[in-house]
């Protein structure tokens, strides 16, 4: 029973997200499922302990429900008259994905000073010439999920990665075209609208990565019938 109303709680914040750009509270929650906050905000626990969503350590509110941020970030997708902040790239794609396929990225190139624009046309990245950066394995993302996806980011060209981790002193990780991001974005994040949607487990996740060509060791997850 509780699994189904996390699910349902999850269903309707997404929902709001992408029809409004903004989450419900956790009062307006309630009343239109008929439960008491005290319901919601035990559910909200048990979707942070699932990683299902991030609170604020302070109060138990979203945060982050991956793919989107809550709070502002410095990346910004933009759909028609829609928009919202995504905690990374990956994730960026992922809302791209979930905003129907058609899409502009706003962000910046290494989080620094140079901005761009990456536009998303039928579901594929138009500038295919760019690369991503993931400084840390993702089996280690949830030490620091906002450090992980901070440092998801867009460059030029591999080459630039290199100066770019000695000039921050972030080590530096692994560098994929972001059509392959894209490609996870999608396969990642597409459900993450339905009704039914579910926390990946870590084999459907390895699962995942191997579906999008990201085999190695640097995308190797932890052998465990638990979530990711």
């Amino acid at each position: 029973m509780t699994d189904d109303l996390d699910t349902s709680v999850h269903h309707q914040l997404v929902s709001g997200l992408l029809s409004a750009g903004k989450v419900p509270s956790n009062s307006a929650l309630a009343e239109r499922m008929a439960v008491s906050v005290e319901v919601i905000e035990n559910a909200l626990r048990r979707l942070a302990d699932n990683h299902g969503l991030v609170l604020h350590p302070h109060v138990c509110e979203p945060w982050v429900i991956h793919p989107f941020s809550v709070s502002p970030s410095a990346t910004w997708v933009e759909a028609g008259d829609r928009g919202w902040w995504a905690p990374c790239m990956w994730c960026a794609c992922g809302i791209a994905t979930l905003a129907g396929g058609e899409a502009t990225i706003h962000t910046r190139i290494g989080g620094e000073r140079e901005n761009i624009d990456i536009h998303v046309a039928g579901g594929d990245v138009v500038e295919k010439d760019l690369w991503v950066h993931f400084a840390t394995p993702p089996r280690a993302a949830w030490d620091n999920v906002h450090h992980f996806c901070a440092n998801v980011l867009s460059f030029h060209h591999p080459d630039d990665v290199r100066a770019w981790s000695e000039r921050h002193g972030i080590s530096q990780g692994v560098v994929i075209p972001i059509s392959q991001v894209m490609d996870l974005g999608k396969a990642w994040y597409g459900r993450h609208a339905d009704q039914e949607w579910h926390k990946w487990s870590v084999r459907e996740a390895s699962t995942i990565f191997t579906k999008v060509g990201l085999v190695g060791e640097f995308w190797e997850l932890p052998v465990s019938e638990g979530g990711f």
